[in-house]
């Protein structure tokens, strides 16, 4: 039996495997004016949980980035900053203790059990050994 936060980091890697580099276009309407944004599905509904939670439109959310931007900075690269900082506030260390974070080796567990037989994920060693972790270090999760 699997406890929420194993079921969620499952979906998480399912989502990482299945995402495509596909980016889907919406219009939307920013102070007022109606534009087109190209952002992955997977920023889109984030975009669209936040302003649920938030009770507000996908267009008001957009006219409140558009309105903090940086000079220069485009607003797609805008909304992407705004949902890793909405979601980085919303994290707390207790929250990351029940989701499993706390080291890389633990991260590359959660990420890849499919392929995990017993001890290191025969996949990960490459990468593992690309960043200086042996792969004894692997710690399961």
């Amino acid at each position: 039996m699997q406890d929420h936060t194993s079921a969620g980091m499952e979906k998480a890697a399912d989502a990482l495997t299945q995402a495509s580099s596909a980016l889907v276009s919406r219009n939307i309407t920013v102070l007022g004016r109606r534009t087109s944004i190209r952002l992955e599905a997977q920023m889109w509904t984030a975009l669209r949980e936040i302003a649920d939670r938030e009770r507000c439109s996908v267009h008001e959310l957009c006219s409140l980035v558009a309105t903090r931007r940086k000079p220069g900075l485009s607003l797609t690269a805008s909304i992407r900053i705004f949902l890793m900082l909405y979601y980085k506030a919303a994290s707390t260390e207790d929250g990351h203790s029940r989701a499993g974070h706390g080291g890389l080796d633990r991260m590359v567990g959660r990420l890849m059990p499919a392929r995990r037989t017993e001890g290191p994920n025969p996949g990960t060693e490459p990468m593992l050994n690309s960043m200086g972790r042996s792969p004894a270090s692997f710690a399961t999760a």
